[in-house]
């Protein structure tokens, strides 16, 4: 006799997994093995997601914690998505390495900012996680000093600037948008002519993951996100279903983490994909919870995504040449 399976809706959120910067930085490493051959370097996780390192681990990437790891080559050496201080490139440049830069475009950006706020002799809060290779990245974008990590909402309100009349703020990429703007109106409040930036440094992937789960969360028992452990965009979105009223949320690296305890009293789930998280793995979760439940999946597109940043001409296939007529 065949027992029927529990019936379980699952409402699948969209956008979600891969934005444009992660895909770029994916695409640099294909695209440099495939043009120079392995090895190519890698300084840190290209991305936070450890499927994806793998994967390209497996056709020749080698990664490594610093370029002291790195022998005399003249193959490509990759900086992550993440960004690096200044002294890394300079020393590369010493070394006559051949670099890559696969920093996202959104997180030099934030770079730009600080350096012009540091032109103007604006002192700078960098509002961010302490460690994040993002946030290592920015403060040493200027000399020691220049920059001061501001994490919560009490780091702003203890904050004591040299020059309240000559301070700006820039944030990390990835962080929760109620947390951050919590934060930006302390300093506000404390300090009304601090500058800011134009458009908001949190980028636009991370905005519109946790707009996506703030819409799904009412009608859902609980939240799965499939991303990596130091994944920043999915750990806040963990933190966004909590604060939305899911009796569960819980970071999901694969199908193993399922945590089949919660979904045994759920009707309703949600799943998001933190932006580092291919698509690949969200399939391996639905297959594997298919096997116990009888799915109604549901997509929820809360809005389409048209980003795409290009890879740098560096590692591009040379064009075919052109036939002759």
């Amino acid at each position: 006799m065949i027992v029927p399976k529990p019936p379980l809706k699952i409402l699948l959120a969209a956008p979600r997994g891969f934005c444009a910067g992660v895909d770029r930085a994916i695409q640099i490493v294909e695209q440099a093995l495939t043009k120079f051959g392995a090895p190519v370097y890698v300084r840190h996780e290209i991305v936070h997601n450890r499927y994806v390192v793998d994967s390209l681990r497996a056709k020749g990437a080698v990664f490594v914690k610093e370029l002291d790891e790195i022998p005399d080559t003249t193959q490509p050496v990759i900086f992550s998505a993440h960004g690096v201080a200044k002294a890394i490139p300079e020393k590369a440049k010493n070394r006559n390495m051949f670099v890559v830069d696969a920093t996202c475009p959104l997180v030099s950006k934030v770079h730009m900012e600080a350096a012009r706020h540091h032109e103007q002799g604006r002192e700078i809060i960098l509002v961010g996680h302490n460690g994040h290779p993002e946030v290592v990245g920015t403060l040493g974008q200027l000399p020691a000093g220049a920059i001061h990590l501001v994490e919560s909402a009490e780091d702003a309100r203890t904050f004591t600037p040299r020059d309240a009349s000559k301070l700006a703020y820039v944030t990390q990429t990835t962080l929760s948008l109620d947390d951050t703007a919590e934060i930006v109106a302390v300093l506000k409040e404390r300090f009304p002519e601090i500058g800011g930036p134009v458009k908001e440094d949190i980028c636009y992937a991370t905005t519109n993951r946790q707009n996506a789960v703030k819409v799904i969360a009412p009608k859902i028992d609980g939240l799965l996100v499939i991303g990596g452990p130091k994944s920043s965009n999915s750990l806040r979105l963990v933190e966004v279903a909590a604060k939305s009223g899911c009796k569960f949320s819980y970071l999901v690296e694969r199908a193993k983490d399922i945590p089949w305890g919660d979904l045994e009293h759920a009707h309703t789930i949600g799943i998001t994909a933190g932006a580092s998280a291919p698509e690949v793995i969200v399939e391996e979760v639905i297959e594997a919870i298919r096997e116990r439940y009888d799915l109604d999946i549901e997509i929820v597109t809360t809005l389409e995504e048209r980003v795409v940043f290009n890879v740098p001409r560096e590692v591009r296939a040379p064009r075919a040449p052109a036939e002759q007529h």
